[in-house]
């Protein structure tokens, strides 16, 4: 009986979730936007959601469908969202017009995750204001020149463990992991791990394990984000989506060195200590989520930037030669790098913006809509959209990145596009790496500085070389939001004489 009762109601909510499909499909026809028919409960994430390709190339897919509307529609799973093509409205959505805009997409609900949920990526309203407006100092240059000697003595780390393993084929992505892992516990609470004498500390291991997803962390996420209902009843029953003991580790971290701060009078130039002087109102739970989102979010989009420059490098010697020829340049005309230093390396910087086109880890700029709007008509003879509130927006990037309307050969990488000659020729909104407009990447600034000081002394020291397990071309993992490369990348790394 009970087996009869539970085949009937998945057999209901089947065909209601079908009819609900083809429900927003007649919803766009009649308003004359466009789409790409999906399928039912899967839309146009289908192959992104059973590994066969990456979700921005899902994205992608529905982007080159219709070259010629500023926006169209895309079925995110079951969740209807307008995806934004057109740069001039992104600026309309994301800065003009913001207090239309205010809020991101929930990725991660309270109730499956109530640590990254109380933080900035996920506050919305007057409280994402308040904690934006305060959190902002963190990353003052005031507060990242603090931090400086803490990000250059990591990268000479980094440097000397490369020593013993020079011709070795290097698995990047585990070495840039073990840098940021390094970078964000020293900058951020003063603790010298080192991850690459000691590879399986505590603060590595929760790292991996948070940004890891199987198959049913995938499953399990994309039915709580799809349907509330399912988020509830996953925090009735105790479940999350990250490994509870990440959660239990950071909470334990952060709290036992409050104490230990307060206790003993002790002043850190980390994020630690900024957050105590600026958070005197906050619950522990508040401190630590800021603390958990960095950590995790550099630990990812950072080593894929870092990773695939490398991956690029090795595939370009030429590239590399020149970058080399700047920072030698530098270090016998100045000697040890300063943060001062860097805004004279040009080619660095050009080098690391072309990176950031090319393998973007942004994807895209998400928005909820909190207060009415009408967008202006997809195309000429069309008619205006009505967006209402708690409609979703995707503001895309990685596709803009990469068409050829707005950057030439946009698979070639060629870090001149970024030079003093040539930047100012790139249209407004058409590179976007860490978001546009209030809600953009709090850390950009600090994220810039920690890969420019590692990519300094790594090309100074070794020549970066391929090997047979570096790929050509470089490819996406079917992954959701991580950027790696088809087989990971592998190169040597030789010691420069």
């Amino acid at each position: 009986m009970i087996t009869e009762l539970l085949l009937y109601l998945l057999i209901a909510i089947i065909i209601y979730h079908v009819f609900e499909y083809f429900r927003m499909q007649f919803h766009y026809d009649k308003w004359g936007v466009r789409y790409k028919p999906g399928i039912p409960l899967f839309g146009n994430t289908f192959c992104s959601i059973f590994g066969m390709r990456h979700f921005i190339e899902d994205m992608d897919a529905v982007y080159k469908a219709f070259p010629n509307e500023k926006y169209v529609a895309f079925f995110d799973g079951m969740k209807p969202i307008l995806l934004i093509r057109d740069p001039d409205l992104m600026k309309m959505i994301t800065i003009k017009d913001f207090n239309h805009f205010v809020n991101r997409k929930p990725f991660f609900p309270k109730e499956i995750e109530p640590l990254l949920g109380s933080s900035i990526l996920s506050l919305e309203g007057d409280e994402w204001r308040k904690m934006r407006s305060r959190l902002t100092v963190a990353f003052s240059a005031a507060k990242i020149k603090g931090m400086w000697p803490s990000m250059r003595a990591v990268s000479y780390q980094l440097v000397d463990y490369l020593k013993d393993h020079q011709s070795e084929d290097i698995d990047v992505a585990d070495l840039m992991r073990r840098y940021n892992t390094d970078v964000i516990a020293n900058t951020g609470m003063g603790l010298n791990v080192n991850s690459l004498k000691n590879p399986n500390n505590e603060f590595f291991t929760t790292g991996a394990q948070a940004v890891t997803f199987t198959i049913w962390r995938k499953i399990y996420y994309f039915f709580t984000i799809q349907f509330p209902v399912i988020a509830k009843l996953m925090q009735l029953l105790g479940l999350q989506l990250l490994p509870p003991a990440g959660t239990v580790f950071f909470r334990k971290v952060v709290s036992d060195s409050i104490a230990y701060r307060k206790t003993n009078n002790i002043i850190r130039h980390d994020f630690i200590h900024i957050l105590m002087e600026i958070s005197e109102d906050w619950t522990l739970d508040e401190i630590t989520g800021q603390i958990y989102f960095a950590f995790l979010a550099s630990y990812e989009s950072t080593t894929s930037i870092l990773s695939l420059c490398i991956h690029e490098l090795a595939l370009h010697p030429e590239i590399e030669e020149k970058l080399y020829q700047e920072v030698r340049a530098h270090q016998e005309k100045a000697g040890e790098l300063t943060l001062e230093d860097l805004s004279e390396l040009k080619y660095i910087d050009c080098v690391l913006s072309e990176i950031s086109r090319k393998w973007s880890a942004a994807v895209m700029m998400d928005r909820v809509c909190t207060s009415g709007y009408v967008l202006p008509p997809p195309r000429d003879g069309g008619k205006g959209y009505e967006v209402k509130p708690g409609d979703v927006i995707y503001n895309v990037v990685n596709p803009i990145h990469m068409d050829p309307k707005y950057f030439s050969d946009p698979e070639v990488f060629d870090p001149t596009r970024f030079s003093e000659g040539n930047k100012q020729n790139i249209k407004s909104f058409t590179y976007m790496p860490f978001g546009m407009g209030p809600r953009n990447c709090l850390g950009m600034r600090f994220a810039i500085i920690k890969m420019k000081v590692l990519l300094y002394h790594l090309v100074l020291n070794y020549k970066i070389v391929r090997c047979e397990k570096t790929s050509d071309p470089i490819r996406l993992q079917a992954l959701d939001f991580s950027i790696r490369a088809v087989g990971d990348t592998y190169v040597q790394f030789k010691a420069r004489s």
